[in-house]
């Protein structure tokens, strides 16, 4: 008797423990947890701080995560990580979704399924003042800064031009900042908060280099579920003008640091 209550009770705690893995649409963390993956280095839509709104973490991107989770009844979470595992850790089920500045792309719609658009942003360079840099094709026998992952360093390959990819957009601009580089193509609001932190610094854009770029958040292909929850909240933030209100609240707050 003793030993078939033990095999029930196992047998309780197997189907238990399968529900709570399944909980979030098949996430990688249990119960009312909704744990997205971010890159915490591309402010104003992710960052670290003191005090941010999920845990240490801050920005336009950790804002709209927040209020996806709490719209569900959910609590948001973080993984920080580079921004070359990010998709890698959510088909391994690491993480529930991915919220990083990330373009929706034809390439990776073939390995993830994305949420709707909410945010449109375009690639721009950042020189210092004194630049003879005014349109991409200028750059073509300058040094190029970009970040490893991010579109800007897409658009420099396909121009054909050479470049030195860095980890974290304070670490390229570090190098334009000490001479050490020309130039460094980077996201259009990101560069706002980099020329704002240091003198000196300009940005040029180029419409007919730098196309416009859709970022969206990533779930795990098939996982309709969590995707349809994820684009409600998207779609009523972008109708009531909240991811708008978020956009410039952080520019401006970041620009202004």
């Amino acid at each position: 008797m003793k030993k078939a209550t033990k095999v029930l009770t196992l047998a309780l705690a197997m189907v238990m423990l399968a529900g709570v893995l399944t909980a979030c649409g098949g996430g990688s963390k249990s119960g009312d947890t909704l744990t997205f993956g971010t890159n915490a280095e591309f402010p104003p839509f992710e960052f670290v701080t003191s005090s941010g709104v999920i845990g240490e973490y801050d920005g336009i991107d950790m804002a709209i995560a927040k209020k996806i989770a709490d719209e569900n009844g959910m609590t948001a979470a973080i993984e920080n990580m580079e921004f070359d595992s990010l998709l890698i850790a959510l088909q391994n089920g690491q993480i529930d979704a991915v919220i990083a500045g990330m373009t929706a792309t034809d390439e990776r719609r073939e390995t993830v399924d994305f949420s709707t658009t909410y945010y449109t942003a375009t690639q721009v360079m950042i020189v210092k003042e004194d630049s003879d840099i005014a349109k991409a094709t200028d750059m073509a026998d300058k040094k190029i800064c970009v970040v490893q992952g991010y579109t800007g360093e897409v658009c420099v390959q396909e121009m054909g031009y050479t470049y030195e990819a860095f980890k974290k957009g304070t670490e390229a601009v570090l190098e334009l900042v000490n001479g050490k580089c020309d130039v460094v193509v980077i996201d259009s609001a990101t560069a706002q908060k980099y020329v704002g932190d240091n003198e000196g610094l300009k940005i040029v854009e180029d419409a007919s280099a730098f196309e416009s770029e859709e970022y969206a958040i990533a779930v795990r292909k098939g996982n309709t579920e969590l995707l349809d929850k994820i684009n409600s909240s998207i779609e009523k933030m972008l109708s009531d003008g909240t991811i708008n209100e978020l956009a410039v609240k952080y520019t401006e707050e970041t620009t202004a640091e």
